[in-house]
């Protein structure tokens, strides 16, 4: 499972925990202006804003997980099994694919309210991108520095919901995650008071007790609530340092390790985390056994180039000895 979210100091930062059993050697992947994306039904569009985020790339075509665009509107895909349903071809919709979908709002569009605009003709098309890979069970956050929404394909249709919070994890659909914030209204940074009785005296013994009932088990809608607390209450200084690094210690509030979840084939564990600040266009991530952060601008690339960028994740624990 995932969790994405956003952040803004004097900057705009959005990122996410990419959690799973295994990796698909992903890397962080520029798409430049003139690289022609040719979608299964929607023609060819050669040139676009350019982007940058962690992929997938497979015969020559960038398989998105997260990225940003050079106009500050990013984009996650998060894990939604059991929810997602992709639509049969509708004539009289923009088919998309799933795995398109990133690229097809990110290339076209440099604000939130823009991608509203083309959701409101989108269906996302039940088509594999090959015979050996499948189609994944998704919902979508899309932000810019000002909002936030959530895009979930469901039975129902494709349901799209304002983010107040500036969050997503995985199951339960986006409108249980923000009710379900309510059952944590007591929770507080500061000191409880005392509301048991008046007929007897208590005090906190320890700090932090403004904070009990907080979730901290890795399911999806606890890891909502702990990481919308976390960002919602998180501070930080306005330079890039402080920023990006309050915003690893957000991720790293709901992160997985090894061993503590298990499933079919092996354990889940965070395989990655990333942090791009928006308005630079700079993708920062961190991988499971390399906590040094790794940054990669895509400003240094000759973004009107029609060949896609990768750079393979740092692997390996980078440790600095002071003696």
């Amino acid at each position: 499972m995932c969790t994405a979210a956003t952040y803004k100091t004097k900057d705009h930062y959005f990122g996410r925990n990419l959690d799973y059993e295994f990796s698909y050697n992903e890397t962080v992947t520029i798409t430049p202006r003139n690289y022609p994306f040719h979608f299964r039904r929607m023609g060819e569009i050669p040139t676009h804003y350019a982007m940058i985020g962690m992929a997938f790339v497979q015969q020559n075509y960038p398989l998105y997980y997260d990225a940003t665009n050079e106009k500050g509107l990013s984009m996650a895909g998060l894990n939604f099994p059991g929810n997602a349903d992709y639509k049969s071809e509708d004539p009289k919709k923009d088919n998309v694919t799933p795995f398109e979908f990133i690229p097809w709002i990110l290339c076209q569009c440099g604000t939130v309210d823009e991608a509203r605009e083309k959701l409101a003709n989108l269906s996302l098309l039940h088509e594999d991108f090959s015979e050996q890979l499948s189609l994944s069970p998704l919902h979508w956050m899309i932000s810019d520095r000002n909002e936030s929404i959530v895009v979930e394909s469901v039975k129902e249709g494709l349901k799209v919901y304002d983010n107040p919070v500036g969050v997503l994890t995985n199951n339960p659909p986006f409108d249980f995650q923000l009710t379900n914030l309510a059952n944590y209204m007591h929770v507080s940074r500061k000191d409880p008071e005392n509301l048991f009785s008046d007929q007897i005296q208590l005090s906190p013994y320890s700090r932090g007790m403004g904070g009990i009932g907080l979730p901290g088990d890795l399911s999806s809608a606890s890891r909502f609530v702990k990481a919308a607390f976390t960002k919602l209450n998180s501070l930080s200084g306005d330079s890039e340092s402080e920023s990006i690094s309050q915003f690893f210690h957000i991720l790293a509030s709901v992160a997985q390790q090894k061993g503590c979840c298990q499933v079919a084939h092996g354990f889940e564990y965070t395989i990655y985390s990333s942090c791009c600040n928006t308005d630079k266009g700079i993708y920062y991530y961190t991988t499971y056994e390399n906590s040094r952060i790794t940054g990669v601008d895509m400003h240094r690339e000759d973004l009107d180039g029609a060949h896609l960028v990768s750079y393979p994740l740092v692997e390996g624990q980078q440790i600095h000895m002071q003696n």
